[in-house]
């Protein structure tokens, strides 16, 4: 792939994909929100695996923040060959008497600027007739948690879209839809991980893996492990009546969701 760009590169499934993307010999360019941590990631980055690293400080639920990184995803000093959206958070609130302002800033960060960030990188890869382009969606797709379940379902069907537009180009767009992943996600918004089983989880360098994996080789759709398989299988052909039942709100413990 040559040079990568990782969005939520600090924390979680990103910032293992970082790693591994590293590990065998891929430039990056790091997105985050937080300069001071980004730095230093990059800086380990640099030192242990001897690859270029460019630290770009951004937030993604800013029009200012996705169109930085629309610039250089357009680029054509070290153009990107892959494109990984992994920004992402749980809202930690239910919608009815939430804070609309954070409802707002998750639809920018988790679905505006995907759009944005894919809109670049597309247009760059498709003329030059190679790249690829991982977008991290989730298991919540398929069920009924809130705000969080749509833009993961969005995330999905776009991706599926833009796969089918992009085939014939040289160009791939790839879909990962984890399950419950052991990262800060959980404690950030504020949600007990320790209502789920330990055996309900999986680790970010599992993700990483089968993400990047499927992303070599121009898969549209991907869930790790074939407990979540399973689990994907049975909520496309429930009805949703029972999806929202089994699915819905409640799920999370408080209307934030899971990666």
């Amino acid at each position: 792939m040559g040079s990568a760009l990782v969005t939520g590169a600090t924390s979680g499934i990103g910032l293992e994909i970082a790693w591994q993307l590293a590990a065998e010999r891929n430039d990056l360019v790091l997105v985050a929100r937080t300069t001071a941590r980004l730095e230093e990631l990059a800086e380990q980055i640099r030192q242990v695996a001897g690859v270029r690293v460019e630290a770009l400080s951004a937030d993604l639920a800013t029009s200012t923040g996705a169109l930085a990184v629309a610039d250089r995803l357009r680029s054509t000093t070290r153009p990107i060959g892959l494109l990984v959206n992994s920004a992402g958070f749980g809202l930690g609130q239910d919608f009815v008497g939430g804070a609309l302002s954070r409802e707002l800033a998750a639809l920018d960060a988790m679905v505006r600027a995907v759009l944005i960030t894919s809109h670049a990188a597309a247009a760059a890869m498709v003329a030059r007739r190679r790249g690829a382009i991982l977008n991290v969606a989730s298991m919540t797709a398929l069920t009924a948690q809130g705000t969080y379940s749509a833009h993961k379902a969005w995330v999905r069907t776009f991706t599926e879209g833009l796969a089918a537009e992009l085939r014939g180009t040289g160009v791939t767009a790839t879909a990962v839809c984890p399950g419950l992943v052991r990262t800060e996600f959980h404690e950030r918004s504020h949600v007990d991980a320790g209502q789920w089983p330990a055996f309900a989880f999986t680790t970010p360098a599992h993700v990483a893996e089968v993400a990047l994996e499927a992303a070599r080789r121009g898969r549209v759709l991907v869930t790790p492990t074939l407990r979540y398989k399973a689990v994907a299988a049975a909520l496309k052909v429930a009805p949703r009546s029972v999806v929202r039942r089994v699915a819905g709100p409640g799920l999370s413990g408080r209307g934030s969701e899971t990666h």
